[in-house]
């Protein structure tokens, strides 16, 4: 159980950190310059959700990560823990900021967003269903 959880968590981490770098690229890039960080970050969010619902999908059945609550919120707490770190590290080394500057400098609407969105991430892998399953499999 426990390889699954590790090998889950990391593989659901991976998706989501890949989607997430490139969409921030194209959002810091793109969208920024035009409509502003908080609107910027605000329209990539639905982008995000979509990547981790898809990607928990994919996983849970690619992995057969057991229906088990402490499987799969363990994989979904490794793999959230994971993210932190990249991001906070990539922020440190990337921007040049401290950690207290980088939590500072968030915005406060699309920040409490992003809180909400790295909740969802933790939990995805126990929220989605055998229907959710079901619908991937038939795409």
């Amino acid at each position: 159980m426990k390889r699954l959880v590790f090998t889950g968590g990391l593989a659901y981490f991976g998706f989501v950190f890949g989607a997430g770098f490139v969409l921030g690229a194209l959002r810091v890039s793109f969208l920024v310059p035009g409509i502003g960080v908080r609107y910027a970050e605000l329209a990539e969010m639905p982008f995000m959700f979509s990547v981790i619902v898809l990607s928990a999908i994919y996983v849970t059945r690619r992995f057969a990560i057991p229906r088990s609550l402490s499987v799969r919120f363990g994989m979904g707490l490794l793999a959230l823990g994971l993210l932190l770190v990249s991001e906070l590290l990539l922020a440190v080394a990337l921007q040049d900021l401290s950690l207290a500057d980088y939590i500072s400098s968030r915005d406060p609407v699309s920040g409490s967003v992003y809180l909400v969105m790295l909740a969802l991430f933790a939990v995805m892998p126990v929220l989605i269903g055998r229907s959710a399953v079901r619908r991937y499999r038939n795409l």
